[in-house]
């Protein structure tokens, strides 16, 4: 207790008053911290204007607690209780007493967690402003994330098998008997072959088969993909050299290609890996190109593209440059950061995508495939992966990095923790900065508004950014007030 002038709130802690009884603003964020890492709300102690905190205590916390239980106990005000006994806890120091409730991370078949009996106006999520309201796609994508059959294994009914590319189809083939010589599926014609492998189901309304949402975005042409998703798009972009904007840029919507993701991946993945500097091994007399570094890659591509939420805007995006490579998809996490991290647990978003992408050894169902990939960044010397989880859209970003960790002497170690702090929030803007510049065109002028949306914030955010824009001379603004539009330079 004496300790709360040295504590502040953060992503997973909120301090509320409650002097005269529940705060109604404690549900939105029970919702909150419930839809995203859990996190602990504390009752009788306030914020400083500093942010540091104070306990003002409670008029009568044995009331205070029992009116909790019946709220969160009333499905009209919340739409789940996550909560045990032992979340729920009283504190007494020099006659004063606060309460503390630990909300635990709901699981993706209790999500989403609202409030007022309103799903689409009652739920919400946490991020370093505070609680923030869910809109309607963040509130449809937790519904889809809900059963155990994910979205990829829906039959499409008004699509025949005619929209799948017949080349990547054999390209696929091809693949699965080289890597399973003399397979059972070899001798299959294409139609039942795809049924097998999960591209292609018989619908009941016409015993016909019918291309799966798994199927189309394997192997369909990019024009007849947006058919169903509307927000579909694979971007990569790679800068070698910082005097080009792109030294070279691969995107599903050009039309000189399938645009599909059988294509992108192995386009992706051949120029991703054409410049590492890793030595090769040997096997007796005989040179080894596929590296564990190869591997991890093929991991974290086959990982993005099976973690997508194809419905949500932005698209994939790949980025490569001389140090790093940054791997985007649109979707959240399903088994959260923490787990995914962990291993363990494989929980893919698009279970039919992992089955077809393991049939050609891509891909790693045990739940291994990212604490591979940390291990092996170890064992190179190079600096940590980090792995953000962004909300409004959803958004997951891998950013694997070439650069050799620098050791830290033992007396520098608290110097170097805070630094490493700043730079932490240094490397966010840069990137909301990196992605405002990739998204503007030139002699095309941009509102504030334009630029919040893309890149996921607040406008006030976005005035930010944009007024850093201009002070290095990256853009200019045109107007004044609120006819003001940003362009290029």
């Amino acid at each position: 207790m004496s300790q709360f002038d040295s504590y502040r709130e953060d992503n997973r802690r909120e301090v509320k008053r409650a002097k005269g009884g529940l705060p109604v603003s404690l549900w939105e964020t029970y919702s909150a911290f419930a839809n995203c890492y859990g996190g602990v709300i504390i009752l009788g102690v306030k914020e400083n204007e500093d942010g540091s905190w104070h306990m003002t205590g409670l008029d009568n916390a044995a009331k205070l607690r029992k009116d909790f239980w019946d709220m969160i106990n009333n499905k009209n005000k919340v739409s789940v209780n996550l909560l045990t006994d032992n979340d729920v806890e009283i504190y007494e120091e020099n006659n004063n007493a606060i309460m503390v409730i630990r909300v635990p991370k709901a699981r993706r078949e209790q999500k989403p967690v609202y409030i007022n009996d309103d799903m689409f106006n009652g739920t919400f999520r946490r991020n370093w402003e505070g609680d923030y309201h869910c809109d309607h796609s963040e509130v449809l994508a937790m519904l889809r994330d809900q059963p155990e059959e994910t979205a990829d294994m829906k039959i499409l009914q008004d699509m025949s098998l005619e929209v799948l590319n017949s080349e990547t189809v054999r390209a696929y083939r091809n693949r699965h008997m080289a890597y399973r010589t003399e397979h059972v599926w070899e001798r299959l014609n294409d139609e039942e072959y795809l049924e097998r492998i999960g591209a292609a189901k018989l619908s009941a309304r016409d015993h016909m088969l019918h291309p799966t949402v798994a199927g189309l975005l394997m192997f369909g042409e990019e024009y007849r993909i947006l058919y169903e998703f509307p927000e579909y798009f694979l971007d990569y972009r790679e800068i070698l050299d910082p005097s080009i904007r792109w030294t070279d840029r691969l995107q599903s919507s050009s039309g000189d290609w399938t645009g599909n993701l059988f294509d992108f991946f192995f386009r992706v993945y051949g120029k991703v890996v054409k410049d590492l500097k890793i030595p090769f091994k040997l096997e007796g007399i005989t040179r080894v190109d596929d590296t564990p570094v190869h591997k991890a890659l093929r991991e974290a591509l086959a990982n993005c593209l099976v973690n997508t939420d194809f419905y949500v805007p932005r698209g994939i995006v790949i980025r490569k440059d001389e140090k790093t490579i940054v791997m985007e998809n649109p979707g959240s996490i399903r088994t959260g950061k923490e787990q995914m991290l962990k291993g363990g647990i494989s929980d893919p978003r698009n279970k039919a995508l992992m089955k077809m992408f393991n049939l050609i050894g891509i891909g790693e169902r045990a739940g291994s495939g990212v604490p591979d990939i940390y291990s092996v960044w170890e064992r190179q010397g190079w600096e940590r992966p980090e792995v953000i989880e962004e909300y409004g859209p959803d958004r997951t970003i891998l950013k694997l990095s070439f650069v050799k960790k620098v050791a830290i002497k033992n007396g520098d170690k608290k110097v170097a923790i805070k630094s490493g702090d700043k730079k932490k929030v240094t490397k966010k803007t840069e990137r909301q900065i990196e992605t405002i510049l990739e998204y503007m065109l030139p002699d095309k002028e941009y509102k504030t508004s334009e630029i919040a949306e893309v890149i996921g914030v607040k406008e006030s955010r976005a005035r930010v950014l944009v007024n850093e824009l201009a002070k290095r001379d990256k853009i200019k603004a045109i107007g004044k007030n609120k006819g003001r539009r940003y362009k290029i330079k």
